[in-house]
């Protein structure tokens, strides 16, 4: 099913009020024949289409988060690389295999963290953007290695803090091992490997490059 046509039924069966419109079925059914379900039913079209069409945008509700994630980055890319600069390669969604960044020129090495930051406990999106500065900061490359964010403020705070590093790659066990492997036991908090690696990576606000992303809420 086109899915164009999945959100109109499903917008007609919501009535653009979804509660409203399931309460209004269970009190129309209360105490319903049979022969009443069925009129209902085929009188709104609750059918095999109706579930269907619910299915279809599930579906594509599901990889919503790649779909903000791919659009960021391509918004971003023409204010981001000169005019002189050429793309390598580009992995605008998961389950791309054979490309270490999110973006690769011949002139700089990229992740996106299309995130804004409420400033709360936020340990998972602090995890991803460690892991991001690690491997960029341990690739071997003349080339500008770089993290670009929605904000600087709460991503430096975390950079900086003293949260220990043992927390922060324990729940991923290639990270942990390539870690470990590299400094053992030589750094106990994030703001000591940062301060060690900081002149390797550049953390980069795209707010100021491309206004347009400040109205996002964010994905991981």
């Amino acid at each position: 099913m086109n899915i164009g046509r999945a959100i109109e039924l499903i917008a007609e069966f919501t009535g653009g009020n979804l509660t409203a419109r399931l309460s209004g079925i269970e009190h129309a059914l209360a105490a319903g024949t049979h022969g009443q379900a069925v009129r209902f039913c085929n009188e709104h079209h609750l059918d095999a289409g109706m579930l269907q069409a619910a299915f279809e945008i599930k579906s594509v509700a599901g990889r919503i988060n790649d779909v903000v994630h791919a659009l960021g980055i391509l918004m971003s890319l023409p204010k981001i690389i000169n005019e002189d600069e050429k793309i390598i390669s580009m992995s605008l969604g998961a389950g791309n295999t054979g490309r270490l960044w999110d973006l690769e020129t011949d002139q700089q090495v990229a992740e996106f963290k299309l995130i804004r930051w409420q400033g709360g406990p936020e340990s998972i999106r602090q995890n991803g953007l460690f892991k991001d500065f690690f491997c960029l900061a341990e690739h071997e490359t003349d080339k500008k290695r770089r993290v670009y964010v929605l904000g600087l403020e709460h991503p430096m705070k975390f950079l900086l803090g003293g949260r220990s590093i043992d927390s922060v790659i324990s729940r991923n066990a290639t990270l942990a091992k390539a870690f470990r492997e590299k400094y053992g036991d030589r750094f106990a908090c994030v703001r000591e490997y940062f301060e060690h690696r900081r002149n390797r990576v550049e953390l980069v606000d795209l707010i100021p490059i491309v206004p347009e992303l400040a109205g996002m809420p964010g994905v991981e």
